[in-house]
């Protein structure tokens, strides 16, 4: 195997397997920089560390004890967890889009702008993101370096290559973040984990199913959503439109209701 195609294995794989933990990860880190929550982005970064520590060991015990192979239930689990987090992270962002309540709010106090309960929810979420990706990239670049002839230049380049694709990504995404309006950044931030959100549950029922645990109806789905990782299956479609069809009803409660109280405060009580 020459070392331009161990590279470009090494790379693709890194590339492939880090850019959606990245994506959340600086979608959560430009929301904080422009919420006035600097401090809270050591928080976000020292759970995704853990998250790399820990895929370390889990990808180690899955070579020794399960000879490099994932355990569904592991994936199941961790999928449902990061689903639900960042459901209800999308959510809370949502809430907070109206700058000038949120800006009130930031210099009401800026601790408390962003609760304990979202940054340990937060943090969740970079831990998970970052955990179910990184487990695989060890188990997939280990594979690979066994396969290769060892941890050769070839491969430590291409890694160090894609690594700095990542980063420059991950610079160009906050640069971009720390110029966008407020409202635009949490919409768009909120847009995406509902997404992933979304993904993840698809995710975790395919692991269910692969296990037999429930039944696969295949359907068709567009490539560009199956090249996605999208579970193309009627069990996991159904799921899908369920959990987006409550956040579309409370989203629509909430317009009503904000509606009626701005009506109730434009028309006033009468006069006795």
């Amino acid at each position: 195997m020459s070392v331009l195609s161990v590279a470009l294995q090494s790379g693709s794989i890194l590339l492939r397997e880090g850019l959606e933990a990245m994506l959340i990860i600086s979608a959560l880190a430009g929301f904080l920089q422009r919420a006035g929550a600097q401090d809270a982005l050591r928080w976000l970064y020292a759970w995704a560390l853990a998250a790399l520590a820990f895929s370390l060991a889990g990808a180690v015990i899955f070579a020794l004890f399960f000879d490099g192979a994932h355990d569904d239930r592991v994936e199941a689990v961790v999928m449902t967890l990061a689903a639900g987090l960042m459901l209800y992270m999308s959510g809370w962002l949502f809430l907070k889009q109206d700058p000038r309540a949120f800006q009130a709010e930031l210099r009401h106090s800026a601790d408390r702008a962003i609760s304990h309960g979202a940054l340990v929810s937060l943090g969740l979420i970079a831990f998970f993101a970052v955990f179910r990706e990184g487990a695989e990239t060890v188990l997939f670049l280990h594979a690979l370096a066994q396969t290769a002839g060892g941890w050769s230049a070839g491969l430590l380049g291409g890694l160090a290559a894609a690594a700095l694709a990542l980063a420059a990504l991950y610079v160009a995404m906050q640069w971009f973040a720390l110029r966008l309006p407020l409202r635009p950044v949490f919409l768009v931030t909120s847009a995406l984990l509902f997404v992933m959100g979304l993904k993840f549950i698809g995710a975790a029922l395919q692991e269910v199913q692969e296990m037999q645990w429930l039944a696969m109806t295949p359907v068709h789905l567009p490539d560009f959503l199956t090249d996605l990782g999208f579970n193309a299956s009627r069990e996991a479609l159904v799921a899908q439109g369920l959990v987006a069809a409550l956040a579309i009803g409370s989203t629509l409660g909430l317009h009503l209701r904000a509606s009626q109280q701005r009506a109730a405060m434009t028309h006033g009580a009468p006069a006795e």
